[in-house]
């Protein structure tokens, strides 16, 4: 069976428990119960259909218990995503499967490895995301369509049976007058419709949608936010880029090339201590507080290159500085000045010494991000790095071991060689520790260090946070529409000489209640009667 056809002849869709049209109930017609008016009792396929494999994909999605259940779940794990930083916030240059460990101990061991340090960007909770805007949409199409159908095809004349078990009905004599009814109900607003002189006063009906505006604000809000894990939609990366350095701005490849920036100075104003602003600014530890934190830089783009591998040639954008809460932008994209490392270990100068006479051989300088495998020095001289530790430490086996890229620490093992010893000698060097394979007669010992300033920048761009807005402010008026409104419904019918009179609300019965009172003052109308407190009394 697919349709129920009512005595007023109105095809009603199977399922269907009050007709559409003239609001006959089609099941239990008997009955003095008061009517179901959830969904105006229009067929909610959920309700209806349950064989088929759809059917049971469709009612698991439109179950409220279901997607309240999606949404604890969401909030339970991205709750638990906020115990320890995600791996996008620790140290760069840090290795995340031991970070979590040295760090947080056994508890960011067990987070690392549940995959937790990248939580809002793991499949699954992208999956539940997906899940919880599928149940929405199923949500809103099972239960709002019928409602839609119901509201529209509803008659100014009801059924006798819908009067009846309306949960506020009475009945009166005739004799008022119905235009003065009219002008009473069109005071407080209601709009009305007449049909051989009887009369259906309805207002709000807009905020029946309330909950369906609701949906659809939170649907455009989870496409944004999964929006963010698609290629060109978002970006927020941090970039250390040292002074004289350049590199690329990571993020901003597309097909048009990429942005490249050249750090030319890091500047780090201090308060003076003569200045008015500084006992304002001095914190409670009496140290020096910065003013400004600078990067005096140049943007650069690069086009496309035919060539695999080949040097980008780069196009000059424009020089910039770049300060706390000043960042450059450019093409969607801006750079925030947010960190700083001053001092940063950059070259190291080596010389190659006879042990007894103290002579120098010649002196070499290691680039501690770029190291040669051989130095030569001359005259037969010459110094191979066997191993290089930028980060240098001692691991549980008291094995040399680096514990990053940064040079913080950095140990070198050096073979020399000279006329005097063409086989080499070995020797292990670092910042206060100098120890040799054997009775060397040469040594390489510390001559000078050079340093340069680091700049921490973050790389933002974000093309979903309008779509994010929107559907926030979409979410908010659903709320509003549905909580400081009212559907409500007033019919009034002549029946053999005399006036039917039933009212309905979606919610605040208390307040339909009053209204009705003062309609009943100003117009002459009986006070309809609560029937629900009958049936509980």
């Amino acid at each position: 069976m697919k349709t129920i056809k009512c005595e007023c002849g109105h095809s009603n869709p199977f399922g269907t428990e009050i007709c559409e049209s003239c609001g006959k109930p089609l099941t239990n017609e008997n009955s003095r119960e008061l009517i179901n008016m959830r969904y105006e009792g229009s067929a909610v396929r959920s309700q209806t259909y349950n064989k088929t494999i759809v059917d049971k994909i469709w009612n698991f999605f439109s179950s409220v218990k279901v997607g309240i259940w999606i949404i604890i779940v969401i909030l339970i794990a991205a709750a638990i995503g906020t115990i320890f930083p995600q791996e996008m916030y620790i140290p760069p240059n840090v290795d995340p499967t031991t970070y979590y460990k040295e760090e947080y101990g056994t508890p960011g061991q067990i987070f690392y490895l549940l995959g937790f340090h990248n939580l809002y960007g793991s499949w699954w909770f992208l999956l539940l995301l997906a899940a919880l805007g599928i149940s929405l949409i199923i949500v809103s199409i099972d239960r709002g369509f019928p409602l839609y159908r119901a509201l529209k095809f509803q008659r100014v004349t009801r059924h006798e049976s819908f009067m009846k078990r309306q949960r506020l009905f009475a009945v009166s004599d005739s004799g008022i007058s119905m235009d003065r009814v009219k002008r009473v109900l069109a005071k407080k607003h209601y709009k009305i419709k007449e049909d051989n002189g009887n009369i259906l006063a309805e207002k709000n009906r807009f905020s029946r949608w309330g909950p369906y505006v609701n949906h659809a604000g939170l649907i455009i809000f989870l496409i944004g936010a999964m929006l963010r894990f698609f290629p060109g939609m978002y970006t927020d990366q941090t970039l250390w880029i040292r002074e004289g350095e350049t590199v690329a701005v990571p993020g901003t490849k597309t097909e048009d090339g990429q942005y490249y920036l050249k750090n030319h100075k890091f500047i780090m104003e201090l308060y003076d201590k003569k200045d008015k602003e500084y006992l304002a600014a001095l914190d409670k530890t009496g140290n020096p507080v910065p003013k400004n934190y600078q990067s005096n830089v140049t943007l650069y783009h690069a086009g496309p290159s035919d060539v695999v591998g080949a040097k980008p040639e780069l196009k000059k954008e424009r020089d910039a500085k770049i300060k706390v809460n000043e960042p450059l932008s450019f093409n969607d994209y801006s750079l925030y000045q947010v960190d700083f490392k001053l001092n940063e270990f950059h070259r190291m100068n080596l010389k190659l010494e006879n042990k007894k006479t103290g002579k120098s051989y010649g002196e070499i300088k290691v680039n501690l991000f770029n190291p040669k495998s051989t130095y030569v020095l001359g005259n037969g001289y010459k110094v191979e790095m066997v191993e290089y530790f930028p980060n240098f430490k001692l691991d549980e086996n008291d094995q040399p071991t680096t514990e990053n890229s940064v040079p913080d620490n950095p140990a070198f093992v050096f073979k020399m060689f000279t006329p005097e010893t063409p086989k080499g000698e070995t020797a292990f060097i670092g910042i206060r520790k100098n120890v040799e394979a054997g009775d060397n007669k040469y040594k390489m010992s510390f001559s000078g260090i050079e340093t340069k300033n680091v700049s921490a920048l973050t790389v933002k761009k974000d093309k979903t946070l309008p779509i994010i807005i929107i559907g926030g402010i979409i979410f908010m008026l659903g709320v509003v529409q549905g909580l400081y409104w009212n559907h409500r419904r007033i019919w009034i019918q002549q029946r053999n000489g005399q006036l039917w009179i039933a009212a309905h609300t979606n919610k605040n019965w208390f307040g339909l209640k009053r209204e009705m009172q003062n309609i009943s003052e100003d117009s002459g109308l009986v006070m309809p009667i609560d029937q629900s407190d009958e049936k509980s009394a």
